[in-house]
């Protein structure tokens, strides 16, 4: 899909249509306190990197890819004899996943979803743990997808980080799209807030700078 250079934006209404061009530079997420994150743009539309291998290796199917983007993870899935599923707010997003050979809904993770209660495996990669800003929210609210066997598999900051936050994207020129809420949670900080959510940390590692855990709901 293209878009005109000229487009405002965010005008998909999208909180990230901005990483979602096809921008030849990076994506940063500038939150309200003025500090710059890089965001893995360019790994969103590329093949899965070694790093994602390690999670799609503990990836039991049907699998729930909330916040896909274009779907690189979802559809290496499918090519895998997995079946998965993407969900994510942006049209964008999901014309991409549906035209590169996924699965895909244009939803939020907060509404009513397809199998409830029947997901085998959810993903929360790239940092959607900090959708809607607020993990106890969201974590809550996957627990409510999955079977009772499901298990999650989390990406989380490799810093002891946990805090809530409002945000835009940037790109480096300045240019910024609508404000939303996010958050970012390292590692300690999931083993933190694990106990009041009846969630039990399973497996955690490390693949190059990325660390994930899964975790199950006791």
């Amino acid at each position: 899909m293209t878009v005109d250079e000229d487009e405002p934006y965010g005008a998909d209404g999208t909180p990230y249509a901005l990483a979602l061009r096809p921008v030849r530079g990076p994506v940063y997420l500038r939150l309200a306190d003025g500090r710059r994150i890089r965001m893995p743009a360019h790994r969103w539309h590329a093949r899965p990197t070694a790093a994602d291998r390690t999670v799609l290796e503990r990836c039991a199917g049907p699998v729930l890819d909330v916040g896909c983007g274009p779907g690189r993870l979802c559809r290496e899935l499918l090519s895998r004899g997995v079946f998965a599923l993407g969900v994510d707010i942006a049209p964008r997003a999901v014309a991409l996943t549906s035209a590169l050979g996924g699965l895909a809904l244009c939803r939020s993770v907060f509404d009513r979803l397809p199998a409830e209660r029947g997901w085998q495996t959810l993903l929360l990669i790239d940092g959607n743990i900090g959708i809607g800003g607020d993990p106890h929210s969201l974590l809550r609210r996957c627990g409510g997808l999955l079977s009772p066997t499901g298990r999650l598999v989390i990406e989380v900051e490799s810093d002891d980080v946990e805090e809530s936050c409002t945000a835009r994207l940037e790109d480096a020129r300045g240019r910024s799209g609508p404000p939303f809420p996010w958050a970012r949670l390292g590692r300690e900080a999931l083993h933190r807030i694990a106990g009041n959510l009846a969630l039990s940390v399973t497996d955690e590692w490390t693949s190059g700078r990325r660390c994930f855990v899964t975790a199950r709901f006791r």
